[in-house]
C-alpha cells in the first residue's frame, strides 16, 4: 500500500492537542493498515523517529433519524509516540 494513502490525516481535537505536548500525535489511518506500516509511513512523510504506536479500532455505530436507521462507519486511529526532542507541526494555521 502506498504511504501517502495509508495516513489519511492527523486528528486535531482538544485531547490530541494536549497529547502533543508529551510527544504523542494522533492520526486517522486506513482500516487495513497495520501498526508497523503506519509507523513507516509517518517516519517517511514527516522525517521523524517513532518509538511507540498504539492502535484504536472504532466499530460501526447504528444511528437513527426519525424512522430511518443507518450506520456511522467505523475507523482506525493510531497514536504515535515520537523520540524525545522531536515534534510535528500538524495543527492548522
Amino acid at each position: 500500500m502506498a504511504n501517502k494513502f495509508l495516513i489519511k490525516n492527523p486528528i486535531v481535537t482538544e485531547k490530541s492537542t494536549s497529547l502533543s505536548g508529551g510527544g504523542k500525535y494522533v492520526f486517522l489511518v486506513d482500516n487495513n493498515a497495520s501498526a508497523t506500516e503506519a509507523k513507516k509511513a509517518v517516519e517517511a512523510i514527516y522525517k521523524v523517529k517513532v518509538i511507540k504506536t498504539n492502535v484504536i479500532n472504532t466499530k460501526n455505530k447504528t444511528r437513527r433519524l426519525g424512522m430511518s436507521v443507518g450506520t456511522k462507519p467505523g475507523y482506525k486511529k493510531i497514536i504515535m509516540t515520537l523520540q524525545k526532542g522531536q515534534k510535528l507541526d500538524v495543527l492548522p494555521q
